[in-house]
């Protein structure tokens, strides 16, 4: 039965097409074609198999920005039986009906699409890159200091657009990616289009052709949806539902500006009380402890009235880690720049409370960062300091899991509570190297 078994995750291959004077611009090696899904159980069934086939391949291919689609499925041979999988019928149920079977015609729409397609929604944000094909040439200092000029087509620009069910043309746009949820989140499903206060943030690329007219065309790079919740007494609570980043553009610090993207947007919405997220994977917290940290560290306010007095964090150590952290060097300096300041454990709560209001940060995540940023400065060698912060980080712990600590007897909850808290600050300290 295995040789006509085949895993559904290497059977579907995704490819985001582009017309031909676009690949023109492309560096050598770089490709946004035949990558495969991360999962696809909730497609092909809990244990992502296909059965009846041998050399299985699904075709799944998308114009590269208005994502028109492209659906065919091959193979060396196919089993006669009534227990043979339909792979294609199955994959259809999950993506608008109107999708191509015909190369030529998908190869031409991509073609127009290439020169007509832009995007739906308000302009919220936009930053740069070096073109992959313009990095090695010479220019005014390396890839990382040179100026990038927007414009030129040795640059990428990338553009952030704000959308909702009432864009125009956005409801027929967004049944086209939300595939990447299903295939990319573990955990993802379909949203109910019903429910019309759904928000979208949405991610492309920009680049220009090489040849005059030097046309810029657009390319689907990822996306999040958005959804807003009551908050006592007269705003609203945005929670962060969906969020993902194709695998071609991953590791390049996409992921990041999305984010920022919609912290900002939050921001500048004063009906908006906080920025929460819905269940977030491991991965995603990483990136989102990672931005928040960088923000605050960056806020000289915060900063200056945090630990009393002006705070570079550049180049600095992380609590117990480098050499200063191990030696006890620079520990005088730790303490001063603590001594006068708010977030000195015990922390001063209702301090706390009014700039995780201003920076509009849901609670439980900002006391993580307050305790991080603690960590981050503090001279582990004080007793008095280290015992104060210990209490303040268990007694956040008590309260989140109290449930669950209340049904323990008085020992074990106190031997609990320290084997959390000993692991809660071996993490902090690797999510604050990704910073330091």
């Amino acid at each position: 039965m295995t040789d006509w078994t085949a895993s559904s995750n290497d059977a579907l291959t995704l490819s985001m097409v582009r017309a031909k004077e676009d690949k023109e611009t492309l560096a050598e090696g770089e490709s946004y074609q035949n990558f495969h899904p991360a999962f696809t159980y909730p497609i092909y069934g809990e244990d992502e198999t296909i059965y009846g086939y041998k050399d299985l391949a699904i075709d799944l291919r998308y114009a590269s920005g208005s994502l028109a689609q492209y659906l065919s499925v091959s193979h060396a041979e196919k089993l006669a039986a009534s227990t043979t999988d339909d792979p294609q019928s199955t994959l259809s149920e999950y993506i608008p009906e109107d999708y191509y079977t015909d190369e030529a015609k998908f190869l031409q729409r991509v073609e127009e699409d290439a020169t007509s397609f832009r995007p739906s929604g308000q302009l919220i944000h936009s930053y740069t890159r070096l073109s992959p094909s313009a990095k090695g040439k010479k220019g005014k200092g390396n890839a990382n200091t040179q100026i990038l000029e927007a414009g030129s087509v040795d640059v990428v620009e990338y553009e952030v657009y704000h959308a909702n069910w009432d864009t125009p043309g956005f409801r027929e746009y967004h049944r086209r990616m939300q595939l990447f949820i299903l295939l990319f989140i573990e955990g993802g499903s379909y949203i109910q289009e019903e429910e019309s206060t759904w928000e979208f943030v949405i991610l492309f690329e920009k680049r220009k052709r090489r040849t005059p007219p030097h046309l810029a065309t657009y390319h689907f790079v990822g996306y999040s949806s958005l959804y807003p919740f009551y908050c006592f007494p007269e705003k609203t609570r945005l929670r962060l539902s969906q969020f993902v980043i194709l695998p071609p553009y991953q590791r390049g610090g996409h992921g990041s500006e999305l984010y920022r993207s919609i912290y900002q947007y939050v921001l500048s919405q004063p009906n908006i009380a906080e920025l929460t997220v819905e269940d977030p994977a491991e991965a995603f917290e990483d990136l989102r402890d990672k931005n928040d940290l960088t923000m605050l560290l960056n806020h000289e306010q915060f900063m200056q009235e945090a630990f009393g007095e002006p705070v570079s964090y550049g180049g600095g150590r992380v609590g117990g880690v480098g050499k200063a952290g191990r030696s006890g060097r620079g520990a005088q300096e730790k303490a001063h720049a603590g001594a006068k300041g708010k977030i000195v454990p015990p922390s001063d709560k209702t301090w706390i409370e009014k700039w995780r209001k201003d920076l509009k940060i849901a609670g439980r995540q900002f006391q993580r960062l307050v305790e991080m940023l603690i960590l981050f400065k503090m001279d582990i060698s004080d007793v008095r300091t280290m015992r104060a912060y210990r209490l303040q980080v268990k007694e956040r712990l008590y309260r989140f899991n109290f449930e669950v600590l209340a049904q323990m007897e008085k020992d074990e909850r106190h031997e609990k509570l320290e084997e959390t808290f000993q692991s809660v600050k071996e993490d902090y300290h690797r999510i604050l190297a990704l910073v330091s």
